[in-house]
């Protein structure tokens, strides 16, 4: 559901419920940045662009973001907001059937978002800012729950301590978040909208992600939607070689296929149309839906 300020006409926004394991959700990335590791959707034109172009190759959810993850400039909470929320009440107005989901770890971005229209906080820095919960429960939005191994926003993990094969990165990661979704519920967010995120990449070397997606179904297993966001990242590309973003495509696919079996009910996207087709064909092997249109030696 959007936030409880927002306008409400037309079709419902697409329920977070609905996101389960074999029938996965798919998020698309809207970055309201200049400085993104990828794509970057800089005006408010390019932005809904995207979304118009999100929106009409599936996505379900769009996640609008306004700092990137990593290292640059300082992005106040003001300018975090004049980036993100007119973007979100553009996409309410025009697509009241798609969730909007603000990327944010501040409670003050997390506010004015859900007050323009947004139904998800992505929080992807692990609950530094402890309101961001208590915002989710008060507007009745999900919440995304994330791991980033103690990290502080936007700096990155450097010999972290789990070692490079451990298994305790799995047992830690799970952990973390159960934590911060039993933390969501005590705040007052009902357990159908709080999803969980093992977070590849944030505070964890190549071989600690991969570990995580191995072992994705003990994720699924807790009972809570699972979101993955390995979309073009570094894990990918140093699973590949020493490959750049533009040229992760391929392996990010590859990625996606083995998290959809293994029952993450939301996947986080730069490509929505090859994350649908990823998406289609897996379910179609696994049995869990149907193929589309089967002519082939029927006629």
């Amino acid at each position: 559901m959007r936030g409880s300020s927002a306008t409400q006409s037309g079709p419902a926004p697409f329920d977070l419920a609905q996101a389960r394991p074999g029938a996965p959700a798919i998020m698309a990335v809207i970055n309201r940045t200049t400085d993104s590791f990828y794509e970057s959707a800089a005006t408010l034109d390019e932005a809904i662009t995207a979304v118009e172009a999100a929106t009409a190759d599936g996505a379900h959810i769009v996640d609008v973001g306004g700092v990137r993850a990593g290292r640059g400039r300082e992005i106040s909470a003001a300018e975090e907001i004049e980036r993100v929320c007119p973007t979100i009440e553009a996409v309410a107005a025009a697509h009241p059937d798609v969730l909007i989901s603000v990327d944010t770890w501040r409670h003050e971005v997390a506010e004015a978002a859900c007050r323009a229209g947004a139904g998800l906080i992505n929080d992807t820095w692990a609950g530094v800012d402890p309101e961001v919960a208590e915002v989710a429960a008060r507007f009745g939005v999900g919440i995304v729950c994330s791991h980033t191994g103690g990290l502080s926003p936007r700096t990155d993990a450097h010999r972290n301590r789990y070692g490079l094969h451990a298994a305790e990165v799995v047992d830690k990661t799970l952990s973390g978040v159960s934590e911060l979704a039993a933390a969501a519920r005590t705040a007052g967010v009902p357990e159908d909208r709080i999803v969980i995120d093992p977070t590849p990449d944030f505070g964890k070397n190549t071989y600690q992600s991969l570990r995580l997606l191995r072992e994705l179904d003990r994720f699924a297993d807790t009972g809570y939607a699972v979101l993955l966001a390995i979309s073009r990242k570094d894990f990918v590309g140093e699973a590949i070689g020493d490959v750049v973003p533009p040229d992760r495509l391929n392996g990010t696919i590859a990625a996606t296929a083995l998290a959809v079996e293994r029952g993450a009910a939301l996947i986080r996207t730069h490509d929505v149309r090859a994350t649908a087709d990823a998406i289609d064909v897996t379910l179609a092997i696994t049995g869990e839906a149907e193929p589309k249109h089967t002519v082939r030696g029927l006629r």
